[in-house]
């Protein structure tokens, strides 16, 4: 077995168990995930993926296309099991989300479209890291963590590197980076603060 094929399982299994604990926990009430980024999330992945499999990722994007079900469950169950801690902030991410992937479907250049793909994703992500600054407990810190572990393993299993196939994953890695990182150190600073709208 080719080693970028061991890279792309281990990506796979790892991406699929961390959304294991994200879910119960969700179900549990315990986690409440954010609608807005799951659902941006859910479209851009599906689009990351075939835009990669097109710049010859090959079995690199296995793992992404498998989370990209995950994210479209989570946003799913996010109708009934979301966070309430929506706003204003949140509301122009996701229209200024939205707006630029339709910008996205009228491009033609595979570089730029990557890399609006990637801008798109992080604006999606602002609203969840906004609610886990605030509110550290509401997301599971393992699946972040793990995350961008199955990143790093997706990256190195792409079958050729240019910035079309790596540049998304990359950023992917980044995002789960930044959420770990975050949820961790303001779960140490203390309870969470109370999230006050008119503050942002």
């Amino acid at each position: 077995m080719e080693l970028k094929t061991v890279f792309a399982i281990i990506a796979t299994i790892i991406g699929v168990g961390c959304f294991i604990p994200y879910i119960v926990d969700t179900f549990k009430k315990k986690t409440q995930p954010h609608i807005y980024t799951w659902l941006i999330w859910t479209l851009l992945q599906a689009t990351g993926v075939i835009a990669m499999y097109k710049g010859g990722a090959g079995i690199g994007v296995l793992a992404l296309t498998i989370g990209t079900f995950f994210c479209g469950f989570t946003c799913v169950i996010s109708i009934k099991y979301g966070t309430k801690n929506i706003s204003t902030f949140d509301t122009i991410c996701l229209i200024g989300a939205l707006a630029s992937m339709c910008i996205y479907f009228f491009m033609h250049q595979p570089l730029l479209s990557v890399i609006l793909i990637s801008a798109i994703d992080f604006m999606g992500f602002l609203p969840t890291l906004r609610k886990a600054y605030y509110e550290p407990y509401t997301e599971t810190l393992s699946m972040f963590a793990f995350f961008m572990i199955s990143g790093i393993f997706s990256v190195l299993a792409l079958s050729t590197y240019t910035v079309i196939t790596a540049f998304y994953p990359l950023t992917l890695v980044f995002i789960n980076v930044i959420a770990t990182v975050v949820i961790w150190a303001r779960r140490r600073t203390g309870p969470p603060i109370s999230f006050q709208r008119e503050d942002l």
